[in-house]
């Protein structure tokens, strides 16, 4: 009996919200869209670097292991084979550094729908780790979301962005789901694009420009996409893609950091994510249509003479030092007793010698020149660099974004962890792949520069730190979207009543700048700052939020966000929603998972919402909160 009581109290509480949201039929935001029915939404998710399952597409015997390869295998990822195989493993992972083709005796492929986004190694022990955006899923079937309202885009995240074209015409399938999506439910498209799926996003909309007349191009996006939700948008690149090319980075993986490395430098996709100048564009966009037949001619990045004044490119150090020691053995590996030696004999008159690179020269390929004498294998990269980035057709992606043309953008991050923002390399003496050794790692935290062993460092740290990893500037570039006035609101991540709440008005905001809000923190409180647009062009809104110790790989699965992403666009969505963003006045409990037992006052928290309702199985107070079935209004008061 008490089970089934619960089942009928859940069941009452996802038939009032499902009542209350599917009578939600109105005008977008309060600010002049297009009317449009809630059911007729679909949220289009692209996920990011390394988030997508690939299959094996042929077939692999692998001798001395118990498992082979066959079409459909999990490649990407399936840690059995990678424990007990790994040669095989690489065979189907790796592409050939250069053209991007698949190893001769095995191919993988990327796995279609929910199921290749939402966990990458489903089971019991491997599941809860490698869940991507299960969480999100989950969350949308509890507030009664279609099924066929959710669409996954999955992508082979290994490859560059023309060759995504090039082999598996993805954008134009990118094209036809959007077209399908308007067509299937009736209304337009929520894009929820995650770390590197932001930068395919971003191809997909200069390729559309090419694809479509000029004159339909905004007419095309405001049919078919209502919103934009970039979530943990490397939007200046990241540097610990500098430390993946160089030195590698396992990601907890059971493979070697110079295995990591291999595989990484194989993947021309790896480029995507590097980190560049803020002051540094590429020629316009349509150069191929005034110059036909000219195959191969490069985007010239055009610098701002900031460039060249102020320091970093804009970031907060150096992004790569390298120490070479001022004597050089004529071999192209010299032994590390060689290079101790030297570094020695040098130190005693002076240190070794200093490369120092900064963001620019990382992705105009300057610091991959340089140390081909130390490293000849690294002239790949050089090739994918001048090939699929500079050369591109479309697009030069290492260049800085510009707000894409969609009605509504959320730009959402995490803030105040500790990111890696610049490395200290020295030759190891060693041949490909472990050529290198990091000597150093400088971080970004509280507002300061630290080195690994905590000491002090010099240079422009930015006024936050990243979500881990991506730096703080990379993140914030998107407030750069924001109006000449914006209205600035803090608030605790957790239900509150408000009382907690800071508001700042009318703040003037000036292009190239960041928002520095004049409001305290409580310690141990993790807060949610809103940055909105209080003028803007008519039709378009635009909002930055910053999460608290929100992590980059895990924000998709923070609570916080999902109900922060539906209260917005429920908000939205209803005819009796009369301001321009939800309020952010109360958040109350929307789940029996929000409740909480307040031990201060002996009861549940927010009693009008939840109420002590023990179920056999509860083992603690909390468990036993849960929504009043009469919630019927919860939520009303967000309009």
């Amino acid at each position: 009996m008490p089970r089934r009581r619960r089942r009928r109290g859940d069941l009452a509480v996802a038939v009032a919200l499902a009542t209350v949201l599917l009578a939600a039929v109105g005008v977008a935001g309060g600010d002049g869209g297009a009317e449009f029915d809630y059911r007729k939404l679909s949220g289009i998710i692209i996920p990011g670097f390394a988030s997508t399952q690939l299959r094996a597409w042929s077939v692999l015997d692998c001798p001395y292991s118990p498992f082979d390869f066959n079409p459909l295998d999990s490649v990407w990822l399936d840690t059995a084979k990678l424990f007990s195989a790994v040669n095989c493993w690489l065979k189907c992972m790796l592409l050939e550094p250069y053209n991007q083709t698949d190893h001769p005796e095995c191919k993988s492929r990327p796995d279609s729908g929910l199921s290749a986004i939402t966990e990458l190694d489903p089971g019991y022990i491997t599941g809860p780790l490698s869940s991507v955006w299960k969480e999100w899923v989950k969350w949308c079937v509890e507030f009664g979301i279609e099924a066929n309202a959710i669409i996954a885009v999955p992508y082979d995240w290994r490859l560059p962005p023309s060759m995504l074209e090039e082999r598996d015409l993805y954008f134009h399938k990118l094209k036809l789901t959007f077209e399908i999506a308007l067509k299937l439910r009736g209304g337009p498209s929520l894009v929820f694009a995650h770390s590197m799926g932001n930068n395919v996003f971003r191809y997909f909309l200069e390729w559309l420009k090419l694809e479509i007349a000029p004159k339909h191009y905004i007419q095309w996006l405001d049919e078919h996409i209502h919103a934009y939700f970039a979530v943990g948008a490397p939007l200046l690149g990241s540097t610990e893609a500098v430390r993946a090319a160089l030195s590698g980075t396992t990601f907890g993986l059971p493979v070697s950091e110079g295995t990591a490395r291999l595989m990484f430098n194989a993947f021309g996709s790896s480029l995507w994510l590097m980190p560049f100048s803020k002051y540094c564009k590429a020629d316009n966009i349509y150069w191929k249509h005034f110059f036909e037949g000219k195959v191969g001619c490069p985007h010239r990045q055009q610098c701002d003479e900031a460039e060249y004044t102020s320091e970093y490119s804009g970031w907060p150090t150096d992004l790569v030092s390298i120490e070479v020691p001022s004597v050089r053995d004529m071999g192209a590996y010299p032994s590390i007793m060689d290079i101790t030696e030297n570094i020695t004999s040098s130190m005693e008159c002076g240190k070794p010698t200093l490369l120092s690179f900064s963001a620019r020269e990382v992705s105009d390929g300057t610091l991959f020149k340089t140390i081909l004498d130390y490293d000849p294998q690294i002239k790949a990269l050089v090739y994918q660099l001048e090939k699929y980035y500079q050369g591109d057709p479309v697009l030069n992606p290492l260049t800085p974004w510009e707000r894409p043309p969609i009605k509504n953008v959320f730009c959402i991050y995490g803030i105040d962890s500790k990111t890696e923002v610049g490395y200290y390399f020295a030759p190891s003496g060693k041949p490909y792949p472990d050529n290198w050794i990091i000597t150093d790692v400088i971080y970004e935290f509280e507002g300061s520069l630290l080195s690994r062993s905590g000491n002090s460092v010099s240079g422009k740290p930015n006024n936050s730190s990243g979500d881990g990893t991506v730096s703080y500037n990379s993140l914030s570039w998107c407030k750069n979207w924001l109006g000449p006035k914006v209205n600035i609101t803090r608030a605790p991540q957790a239900e509150h009543d408000g009382s907690d709440l800071q508001t700042v008005m009318n703040i003037d905001h000036h292009h190239g700048q960041d928002i520095l809000p004049n409001m305290t923190r409580s310690p141990h409180v993790k807060y949610i700052t809103y940055y909105e647009d209080a003028e803007s062009l008519p039709g378009w809104r635009t909002a930055v939020w910053e999460l608290d110790k929100a992590n980059h790989r895990n924000i998709v699965r923070t609570p916080v966000l999902m109900r922060e992403l539906w209260l917005e666009m429920w908000h939205d969505m209803h005819p009796e929603s009369k301001s321009k963003f939800v309020t952010k006045a109360f958040r109350g409990p929307l789940r029996n998972e929000d409740c909480r037992w307040d031990y201060a006052k002996a009861r549940c928290g927010f009693p009008e919402h939840c109420e002590y309702r023990y179920i056999f199985g509860d083992v603690h107070l909390g468990m036993s909160c849960r929504l009043k079935n009469t919630s019927t209004n919860l939520l009303q008061q967000y309009l």
